[in-house]
């Protein structure tokens, strides 16, 4: 296939092709080829529940114009599975429906499989199949399942008054990310000091496997990724457990440097930086401070980060806890639609 035209010249089913093939040689696999997918169950009749997760990407809200097509489809696989894995559940197959332009060269088109495929075998998911239309843009919509015990599923509600807040990392490295890429001019490369906060945007990294620990040693009694910000992230917890809010601890145990330092170069919000970044793939749990050690040493003996960040209090409200003062938060973020 010529790279240089682009995928009207070769039509639908030369693409299922070339998606076959991208798999076939990743994995060794090939796509089911019916009417619909079908998957064995054998392995997993122990488990009493079938967990699933479908986040579309779409090109013009959620993918930055420096972004490169193979991240695309990496960040595509990234943002389901990661909802999978806060609730404990190991994610174990996926189907992919894709929106494409006319227009879209047969190379990138290319990139984008490569990206999608890279990450879903880098987590041993199984690419089952999917759709292809056409679209005005780019649009990836993965539907990724695995199993769990019902008991062992982390929802989001569940947490009580004294629960710790932890998360599996720092905050405002993407909130940097975003403000240099979407809100400043210039060459990324200008702001090489910051490189680590664009590669978090333009580079999605994988996903912590905390959640795994937590819920097969039943620890966790809430959690949920904060992939649409710290903030909003918050608020949903407090929709799903009423009469529940937060006291946050605004200190260097919440965000990366980076964010402290950017925030003071260029006259920045640090809390927007923190709160409303959003895209960190970073889970948030709630913990009996009784079983925080426990928890932290099962996680820290198989290479994870548990970081205590806040408690859970009788208010729904958000507190931030700085320079000795209590101060209500109040922005929540972004919303589609608004």
């Amino acid at each position: 296939m010529n790279p240089n035209k682009n995928i009207a010249h070769f039509g639908e089913n030369k693409l299922i092709d070339l998606i076959e093939e991208i798999i076939s040689l990743k994995t060794g696999k090939n796509l089911i080829r019916d009417d619909s997918f079908f998957f064995s169950l054998d392995d997993h009749r122990k488990c009493n529940r079938l967990v699933f997760n479908s986040d579309m990407l779409v090109s013009t809200t959620d993918v930055p114009p420096q972004m490169s097509f193979f991240h695309i489809g990496r960040k595509a696989v990234i943002m389901n599975i990661s909802d999978l894995i806060v609730k404990g559940v190991k994610p174990i197959a996926i189907i992919v429906s894709l929106g494409l332009p006319n227009n879209l060269l047969i190379e990138d088109f290319r990139q984008l499989i490569e990206g999608i495929v890279d990450a879903s075998h880098k987590w041993n998911i199984e690419y089952l199949g999917g759709d292809i239309n056409q679209s005005k843009e780019i649009i990836i919509n993965p539907t990724v399942f695995g199993f769990q015990d019902q008991e062992k599923i982390i929802y989001r509600s569940g947490m009580r008054k004294g629960d710790l807040l932890v998360s599996t990392g720092k905050f405002g490295l993407t909130g940097v990310g975003f403000n240099i890429l979407l809100k400043r001019k210039g060459n990324v490369n200008d702001y090489l000091k910051y490189n680590r906060a664009i590669k978090s945007i333009l580079e999605p990294d994988d996903i912590g496997k905390e959640g795994y620990t937590l819920a097969e040693n039943n620890i966790a009694t809430a959690g949920i990724d904060s992939s649409d910000g710290l903030a909003k992230s918050l608020l949903d917890l407090i929709k799903s457990n009423p009469n529940k809010g937060f006291e946050i601890n605004f200190n260097e145990e919440l965000y990366v440097t980076e964010a402290k330092e950017y925030s003071a170069e260029f006259k920045t919000n640090l809390e927007e930086l923190i709160f409303n970044g959003g895209e960190e793939f970073i889970h948030l749990f709630t913990i009996n401070p009784n079983n925080y050690e426990i928890a932290k040493n099962l996680i820290r003996e198989k290479g994870g980060t548990l970081i205590k960040i806040g408690r859970v209090i009788s208010d729904e409200n958000v507190y931030l806890l700085k320079d000795n003062k209590r101060v209500k938060l109040h922005s929540f973020g972004y919303q589609h639609f608004i």
